[in-house]
């Protein structure tokens, strides 16, 4: 009995020895909580990146309007090192300056349409007929050349509105984050889950490359999941600095563009009236990242990183997809410098562009100052940093975090978790997820990070969408998250020894994602 007592408090010893190693200062996230919950400045800060800024496409004017914003207001609350940093090449700025479309014949009515990115405008407003495309393949598409100057191209579709039942706004219910919490490990063979753009279809590629080479006006194009006046608007072409000039292609609401199919397939002559002015510019073709910092204090040298893409795209204000990540972000930097708190490691946070053209200005970045993942050779500055946290999944609470398949922190992570049970977060899930920025730290081995969140109507009505506005975005949820992320940011500044990592990943073979 003695002896089997003994070997229990043993037991014990060592197992709250192991919860010891884990230190959390409850009165310093007290204090974070107090001034997140209590003296939010999100909603101000998210208004200034959608509304005043508008939107913002990698190296436009809006862009750089949002860029310089954060910088001047970083700057303000006393940050360090505050900079546009440039991480290589990007390509041309675009910008729409006037953008209108109408039916005026067989008579008049206002169209929802929007240009895609990159394109060219129509020199003036232009009275224009609707040439109707009915080819399946390339051989049905060869009656139709030489037909196609001057004309407004509309590729024939029989889509019909698939009514939904269902509301486009969900929260993560309990059983699926019960799920969640109970997933096993991925298998790292696995490809990583990203956005991916799927390659269009044979005829529409051959068909704009037969309307700009004959001169169409523009060509009209059906938005693939948008109905109810949403469209989901991206990018239309080549955007280096060598680059030809990409034939307009104006987005239309799906009501709109089968309206016009079935007016043009039955037999009435249709006119549209267009006018698009855009501008390029090709002086300064590099991307640029906002960087700054909170500067640390015995561990100084070493980092903890925080941030989100603040690139969008171009017919809304990217209010879910970035704004919120980057307002959130920049919200808990200033938590953390309002409080009075004294990190001990630096906090470094990165804004970035390029991200809705593949993660561009994350990669390159990691690729500057860490590791590329082509040769996995080292720099001194990938030692130095313990983790990435990032947002990018719209205005939804966080509910909990992914551990990108990192075992070792699950009891970190659940332990810094607990002061938010109160808040609805407390989900820690092995799972990888993918499409956005933290990728690239992961990528060299870098611990990196994506918040769980809510989904709202992220997938149904905002993410690439010209109702991706500020009014889509929820003061409380976003007020949530940047106490949340605070805390979390916290936590890794003022932890005795950085984060554990996985194993290191080897040199990427070539033409490997």
């Amino acid at each position: 009995m003695i002896k089997n007592s003994y070997f229990l408090i043993v037991a014990l010893f060592l197992i709250s020895g192991l919860d010891a190693q884990e230190k959390v200062d409850l009165n310093a996230i007290n204090t974070i909580k107090k001034e997140g919950l209590e003296h939010s400045n999100v909603m101000d800060l998210a208004f200034q990146l959608t509304d005043v800024c508008g939107p913002r496409l990698t190296n436009s004017p809006g862009y750089f309007r949002a860029a310089n914003w954060a910088k001047a207001e970083m700057q303000k609350w006393g940050m360090t090192n505050v900079a546009l940093e440039p991480w290589g090449d990007f390509g041309k700025s675009w910008e729409l300056k006037k953008s209108y479309i109408a039916l005026t014949a067989p008579y008049y009515r206002p169209l929802i349409g929007y240009p895609k990115t990159w394109t060219k405008g129509t020199d003036g407003l232009k009275d224009a007929a609707v040439l109707l495309i009915k080819a399946g393949d390339s051989a049905a598409l060869e009656a139709y050349r030489g037909k196609l100057k001057g004309k407004l191209i509309l590729l024939y579709r029989n889509d019909t509105l698939k009514q939904s039942f269902v509301t486009d706004a969900t929260r993560r219910t309990d059983e699926e984050l019960e799920k969640m919490a109970a997933a096993t490990p991925p298998d790292p063979s696995e490809p990583r889950r990203g956005r991916g753009n799927p390659g269009g279809a044979p005829v529409a590629a051959l068909l704009k490359e037969m309307a700009t080479k004959e001169g169409a006006l523009a060509l009209l194009s059906m938005s693939p999941r948008g109905h109810d006046g949403t469209l989901f608007v991206q990018g239309g072409g080549a955007y280096g600095g060598n680059d030809a000039e990409n034939i307009l292609d104006m987005m239309l609401a799906m009501e709109d563009y089968m309206s016009l199919v079935r007016l043009a397939n039955s037999g009435y002559p249709v006119t549209l009236s267009i006018d698009v002015a855009t501008e390029f510019n090709s002086k300064d073709l590099k991307g640029y990242n906002v960087i700054a910092e909170l500067k640390g204090t015995d561990l100084a040298n070493e980092i903890v990183m925080l941030g989100g893409h603040l690139d969008s795209w171009q017919s809304a204000t990217g209010a879910t997809d970035n704004a919120a990540g980057c307002a959130v972000m920049m919200e808990a930097i200033r938590i953390i410098k309002e409080t009075g708190l004294k990190p001990r490691r630096t906090i470094r946070i990165a804004l970035w562009s390029g991200e809705e053209q593949g993660l561009l200005g994350s990669r390159n970045y990691v690729k500057n100052h860490f590791a590329d993942p082509a040769n996995m050779q080292l720099m001194d500055d990938h030692a130095k940093l313990s983790a990435y946290f990032n947002l990018d999944n719209g205005t939804g609470k966080i509910r909990g975090i992914y551990l990108q398949g990192n075992e070792k922190l699950k009891p970190v992570f659940t332990q810094w978790l607990e002061p938010f049970h109160d808040l609805g977060t407390k989900t820690v899930t092995i799972s990888n997820t993918g499409g956005t920025d933290h990728l690239a730290f992961d990528a060299v081995g870098i611990p990196g990070f994506q918040f769980i969140q809510d989904e709202i109507e992220y997938n149904t009505r905002t993410h690439h969408t010209n109702m991706d506005s500020y009014d889509h975005l929820i003061a409380a949820d976003l007020t949530q998250a940047a106490t949340i992320v605070a805390a979390f940011v916290y936590n890794a500044a003022n932890r005795d020894e950085k984060l554990p990592r996985k194993e290191l990943p080897k040199a990427r073979v070539a033409g490997q994602r």
